[in-house]
């Protein structure tokens, strides 16, 4: 094995240290001829015929250096070698052919590249958590008076009777982001939070590098409260002190003891959070008609399919109904069912979907970027003829000519994949730069080792592609007769010539068909995108409207009164600042429905079909909202800081609702409408134009 393994080893230095190893047997030659001829003349020859019989003795040298050449080559890669030098001989001969088709290729190459990036990074790379396959999210879907509902997250009693009666389960947990004030430590600031049940980060199963996850007891009322903190805000605000994990901190005004840091580069989906929060569950968070704005996250249990853990949460809805189910008949009537999937899956969303399609896309540019270097190389073949001709002439076969010809062509395309592989470097920055905020796993986008072995890939089959090309239209037996032509004074008759033109028009009508599928494509993303500018979202502007989050805490600012009067005052003098005409609160923007509650609304003196008034969305805002956003007043009038401080029972609705209701939305004025079958009425002020969420 090992003598196998040195023979090779001196073949590969043979063939990248021939000039020198031609040298040695050169000399070795000589030296063998002197001593031969050293030997004759000590025999009593003259040294010419000394000189003779030594010549005779050896033979050819050419011969000898020749067999020798045979016994220490590898011949294919020899071969290669000898290819490789020719082709960059040959493209230093034409550098402007050469600059041109590595310019091509390098661009379409480097977009295809950029792309591949970018779908490895969102859809290809598996989760950073152990065994990302048997995590799961929990969602619901519901259909309610024949309107169906997706996406629907867990509420705190679906929780408690998941985590009790669940059997797929190995961990489980819901959560939650959102922000808090930190003080105590340094200058007060406000951080990202993540804000998990007890479950929730074994599921993943990402252990903290100091200290512990929470407990059953961290989720607990009553008890010490406290905090784990990510691996960046740790080495910011603690210096990366060990000793920070039993230290407080206060967040929020309140005191929370440090018990864990998670590890460096830790994500949580798609959340970056500063700190990680446990969730609690209060009393008056324990009721049926609980909002659902909890995210649940499993992971199964060994052996267990999706379809069993679908099967087991569905088995566990009548419980939950049963079990906290005070207002059973609409939770009833809602037919919830279950809606796990592939954790993964939930993460990327439907960017998977714009992704392929965005891939197919840079796929048909590299395509016409391939046909035009082919062109280029049919053109190049052309003015070659009469070499292809002389080589066959002498002798080499069409393998070797088709060979030699196909390396010019891979090592074209692998130039313009290295050059292709700076070009994706600069994009992807610009690109990663230009992502919207909500694209998934942003940070796990970037050149790895996956994307260089695509990008290599993609470069070997490109040079493939457009070399077949001319091989197959010059190098062949078929084309003895008109390759002899060239030989013969180069004539060429009216066939010759259209024959000669007929593959380069059929590369040209290729590129002009594909590009017109990309011109189709864009003019149906261009009208899709002048439709939806056409679209009346009903609020202005968004260029004109800026948007800041702001948490009051409840610990420091308890009662409702100062909130609003803090509120008051912060509107007051944001709106005291040049340029600013109007500042409004409100627990969420349109198009965002993250904050909102979609509530059943009971409305005076109105029956309803199985005794159940239908889903309305709501959500609560401060005076002044409409005309900050642009939203009409068709008729009534806004909210006023009177009718928070007084109390007032009143109630803003849109045109859409006031139509259904009563007609018209002067009609709305003055009836009223309450959340929920029981509580206090609200009566309606007034009417606003419909804002699309």
């Amino acid at each position: 094995m090992w003598a196998r393994l040195a023979a090779v080893c001196s073949r590969l230095r043979f063939v990248f240290s021939r000039q020198r190893f031609d040298e040695e047997t050169r000399r070795e030659l000589e030296t063998h001829l002197e001593l031969l001829v050293d030997r004759y003349v000590r025999s009593g020859k003259t040294p010419q015929a000394a000189y003779t019989a030594a010549r005779r003795q050896l033979g050819s040298t050419v011969l000898v250096r020749e067999e020798i050449y045979q016994m220490n080559s590898i011949g294919r890669l020899e071969q290669l070698t000898a290819d490789l030098r020719f082709a960059s001989r040959m493209l230093r001969r034409d550098v402007g052919f050469a600059l041109a088709a590595v310019g091509t290729l390098a661009l379409g190459i480097g977009a295809t590249t950029t792309i591949f990036s970018v779908v490895n990074g969102v859809m290809i790379r598996p989760l950073p958590y152990p065994q990302p396959d048997a995590l799961v999210a929990i969602w619901h879907t519901a259909q309610f008076q024949g309107v169906t509902s997706s996406n629907i997250p867990l509420s705190s009693t679906m929780y408690l009777s998941y985590r009790e009666h669940n059997q797929t389960f190995q961990e489980f947990g819901v959560w939650h982001t959102g922000a808090a004030n930190v003080t105590g430590i340094g200058e007060p600031e406000e951080v990202r939070t993540l804000v998990v049940t007890y479950g929730t980060l074994p599921a993943v199963g990402v252990v903290p590098v100091l200290g512990r996850w929470f407990s059953s007891t961290d989720d607990t009322a009553g008890t010490t409260e406290t905090v784990i903190l990510t691996h960046g805000y740790w080495r910011r605000r603690f210096g990366g002190d060990r000793a920070a994990v039993g230290r407080t901190i206060t967040i929020d005004s309140r005191p929370r003891e440090v018990i864990g840091v998670m590890p460096q580069g830790f994500r949580f989906l798609n959340a970056d959070p500063e700190v990680i929060l446990p969730q609690r569950f209060e009393g008056n968070q324990l009721q049926p008609n609980d909002v659902h704005a909890y995210v649940g996250i499993a992971r199964l249990k060994p052996g267990v399919s999706l379809r069993q853990a679908n099967a087991d949460v569905r088995r566990m809805l009548p419980i939950w109904i049963t079990q906290y189910g005070t207002n059973g008949p609409v939770l009833q009537a809602a037919r919830f069912e279950p809606s796990l999937r592939p954790l993964k899956e939930d993460v990327v969303g439907d960017v998977g979907s714009v992704l392929s399609v965005l891939m197919g896309t840079i796929g048909i540019v590299l395509l016409i970027a391939c046909a035009n270097v082919a062109n280029l190389l049919l053109v190049r073949a052309e003015g070659r003829q009469q070499e292809l001709t002389v080589r066959a002439a002498l002798g080499a076969g069409w393998g070797r000519i088709a060979h030699q010809l196909l390396v010019e062509s891979v090592t074209l395309g692998m130039l313009g994949g290295a050059f292709g592989l700076a070009v994706a470097y600069g994009g992807l920055k610009i690109l990663v730069a230009m992502a919207p905020a909500n694209l998934p796993r942003l940070a796990d986008i970037s050149i790895d080792p996956v994307v260089l072995a695509f990008t290599l890939t993609v470069s070997l089959l490109s040079g493939l592609l457009f070399g077949l090309t001319p091989v197959l239209k010059y190098v062949g037996p078929t084309m003895s007769g008109a390759l002899g032509g060239a030989l013969h004074g180069g004539s060429r008759t009216l066939s010759q010539g259209q024959e000669r033109h007929r593959s380069q028009n059929a590369l040209v009508v290729a590129q002009v068909a594909l590009a017109v599928v990309l011109l189709v494509a864009a003019g149906l993303m261009i009208r899709t995108f002048d439709a939806l500018r056409r679209v009346r979202p009903g609020f202005a502007r968004p260029e004109t409207v800026q948007m800041v989050r702001l948490s009051i805490p409840d610990a420091q600012v308890a009662e409702p009164e100062r909130v609003v009067r803090m509120q008051q005052d912060i509107a007051e003098r944001i709106a005291a600042i040049p340029g600013v005409t109007s500042v409004a609160f409100a627990t969420a923007m349109p198009i965002e429905t993250e904050f909102e509650n979609n509530m059943v609304m009971t409305v005076e003196n109105k029956t309803y079909n199985q005794g159940i008034p239908p889903l309305r969305r709501s959500k609560s805002v401060s005076p002044g909202l409409f005309r900050t956003l642009g939203t009409p007043m068709l008729a009534g009038r806004d909210f006023t800081w009177t009718d928070i401080y007084d109390s007032r029972q009143v109630a803003v609705v849109s045109e859409n609702m006031a139509r259904e209701m009563w007609g018209a939305p002067s009609d709305a004025l003055g009836k009223r409408i309450r959340v929920g079958r029981v509580g206090a009425w609200n009566e309606i002020i007034g009417v606003v134009g419909d804002v699309y969420d």
